[in-house]
C-alpha cells in the first residue's frame, strides 16, 4: 500500500513535573480505530488484510471482484485539538475523535451537519459540469461508496476571531473538476483498473498557478472584485504547506498579501508516483524523489508569495521569489503560532543539507530558521543517516523566537525514533540541542505527517 494509505497511527509525547530544567516524559501511541481499520485487521493475529483500495493504492487481484469501494477514511493526515475534542483528520471524510488521557477512538465527528441542504439549494440550474455533477452523485455514494462530505486534513487557526478554518468540497468536485479532468482517467480508476488518483492530472503546458483570494466575510468587503476569477502567480508549482499569511495596506492604500509557503513542480509532486511507490509494482522506490541535474526550483523549497490588490480589489501584481534566496531543498514550514496571520520575522522547515550521495534531497536532515529581517539563515543538522520529519514550534516568551523546536528523528543505522528539542533561538549554535528523547524499541514507528503542541492552559 502506498503511505498514504496506511492507516492512521496516532503518537503522544506527554511532558509531566516540569521542575526547572527537570521533567517526565511519557509517550504512547495507538492506531486510529477506524472503519476501515476495523475491517482489514485482526486483532487476534495481529494482522492486516487489505481489502479495500485507497487514493494512491492498487488491491491484489483477488480482492478486486466485486470490490467498488474507492475510498477508505484511514484518519492518517493531521491531528488537531479543537473545541475540548482531540481530533485526527483525513484528506476525504469526516475526523475521528479521539480521548486523550489513553487515545481511545471516540468515533467519527459530524463536522458538517446541515452543510448538503445549503448545496442543494445553490446547485439549482447550471451549466452542464453542473447538471453531470448532480447525475454522478447516486454512483459515486451509492456504488462506489464515496463519502458525501468531504474536508480536507490541512488547516490553519483564525487566532484573531478563534476559529478553525477547513476546506471541504463534495465527492463529485474529485472526480468532475473543471479544467484538468481526464475522463479516461476517471473510467478506470472507477472500475479498479488504475489508482483513484489517476481521475486527476495536471496541465504542464501552463506557465501559471492560480491563487484564490476569497474574503472570508464578503459583507464587510466593498469590492466589486469576482472572487471566483483566481489570481494568476508568474509560475508553474504545487503549493504544499503554508507556514503563514498575512496583509497589510501600502503607501497607495492598495493591499499586499504576504503568503510564506512551501512549493514544488509539478514534475516533482506526480501524482501517480508520490514518494515513490509505483502502484504497478507495489514497490516504494524514494529515489524517485531526487531529480537529476540542477533543478532546485523543482524540489520543495520556500517561497514568499506577493499579491497587490487596488482598493476595489482589482488584482495589480504578483511576485514569487525564494526565502531568502534558500533554494535548498525544504518543506513543513512553521512559525510562532502567537504571530499567526500578522508580520513575522522568523520561519522555521524542515530542509536537507545536502551531505548525501544517495537519496540527495529527501528524507530532510536539518532544521532551517530563515530570518526574514536580516536575510540571514542558519541550520542544525541532526548527523549522517539520520532523518526528521515536520518540525513543532513552541513559544516560552514575550520574543518571536524565544522557544523550542520539536522534531522527530529517525536513525536509520539502529532502527530507533527519537523526540528531539532544540532551543529555537539557538539554531545555529552548538548548544541548539537541548535533549534527544529515545522511543521504546517496540513502540518504534517511521516518520509521520503532522502534529501539534498543546499545552494544559
Amino acid at each position: 500500500m502506498h503511505p498514504f494509505d496506511g492507516h492512521g497511527y496516532l503518537r503522544a509525547f506527554t511532558f509531566d513535573g516540569l521542575n526547572g530544567d527537570k521533567f517526565t516524559v511519557k509517550f504512547m501511541a495507538r492506531y486510529v480505530n477506524t472503519e476501515a481499520k476495523v475491517e482489514e485487521h485482526d486483532p487476534v493475529t495481529n494482522t492486516w488484510r487489505f481489502r479495500h483500495r485507497g487514493l494512491f493504492s492498487m488491491l491484489k487481484r483477488g480482492e478486486k471482484v466485486w470490490n467498488t469501494k474507492v475510498m477508505k477514511n484511514v484518519a492518517n493526515t493531521s491531528v488537531l485539538s479543537w473545541g475540548g475534542r482531540l481530533l485526527c483528520l483525513w484528506e476525504g471524510g469526516e475526523p475521528y475523535e479521539i480521548e486523550p488521557e489513553r487515545l481511545d477512538t471516540i468515533g467519527k465527528v459530524k463536522l458538517m451537519d446541515g452543510w448538503d441542504s445549503v448545496v442543494e439549494r445553490r446547485s439549482d440550474g447550471g451549466d452542464v459540469w453542473d447538471v453531470a455533477a448532480r447525475l454522478l452523485k447516486p454512483i459515486l455514494y451509492g456504488v462506489f461508496k464515496m463519502p458525501v462530505k468531504r474536508l480536507l486534513a490541512h488547516y490553519k487557526f483564525d487566532a484573531r476571531r478563534n476559529r478553525l478554518l477547513l476546506m471541504s468540497c463534495n465527492a463529485e468536485d474529485i472526480f468532475l473538476p473543471r479544467t484538468n479532468f481526464t475522463f479516461y482517467g476517471a473510467m478506470t480508476s472507477f472500475c479498479g483498473i488504475t489508482p483513484t488518483i489517476a481521475a486527476l492530472s495536471v496541465n504542464p503546458s501552463k506557465e501559471t498557478s492560480p491563487i484564490y483570494v476569497l474574503p472570508r466575510f464578503p459583507n464587510e468587503v466593498n469590492y466589486n472584485r469576482d472572487w471566483r476569477v483566481p489570481v494568476e502567480a508568474p509560475s508553474q508549482f504545487w503549493l504544499l504547506h503554508v507556514g503563514n499569511a498575512y496583509e497589510s495596506l501600502d503607501e497607495n492604500g492598495n493591499l499586499e498579501i504576504q503568503i510564506q509557503a512551501s512549493v514544488c513542480s509539478y514534475e516533482w509532486f506526480t501524482l501517480h508516483k508520490l514518494l515513490g511507490y509505483d502502484w504497478q509494482s507495489g514497490k516504494l522506490d524514494p529515489s524517485i524523489m531526487y531529480l537529476n541535474g540542477n533543478k532546485s526550483k523543482k524540489m520543495p523549497h520556500l517561497v514568499q508569495v506577493s499579491i497587490n490588490l487596488d482598493t476595489d480589489g482589482i488584482y495589480q501584481r504578483c511576485d514569487i521569489e525564494p526565502l531568502n534566496q534558500w533554494i535548498k531543498s525544504s518543506d513543513f514550514p512553521v512559525i510562532n503560532p502567537a504571530f499567526s496571520g500578522s508580520k513575522n520575522k522568523y520561519i522555521y522547515a524542515a530542509a536537507f543539507s545536502g551531505s548525501r550521495r544517495a537519496l540527495p534531497n529527501f528524507p530532510y536532515d536539518m532544521v532551517v530558521k530563515v530570518n526574514l529581517s536580516t536575510k540571514s539563515v542558519r541550520t542544525w543538522y541532526a548527523d549522517s543517516r539520520r532523518f526528521i520529519g515536520e518540525p513543532t514550534f513552541i513559544a516560552k516568551g514575550s520574543e518571536e523566537d524565544e522557544g523550542y523546536i520539536l522534531v522527530v528523528e529517525y536513525a536509520v543505522a539502529v532502527q530507533r525514533c527519537y523526540l528531539v528539542i532544540l532551543d529555537s533561538k539557538r539554531i545555529g549554535e552548538a548548544d541548539a540541542l537541548m535533549a534527544r528523547l529515545e522511543v521504546p524499541k517496540h513502540l518504534n514507528f517511521p516518520l509521520g505527517f503532522h502534529g501539534f503542541w498543546a499545552s494544559n492552559e
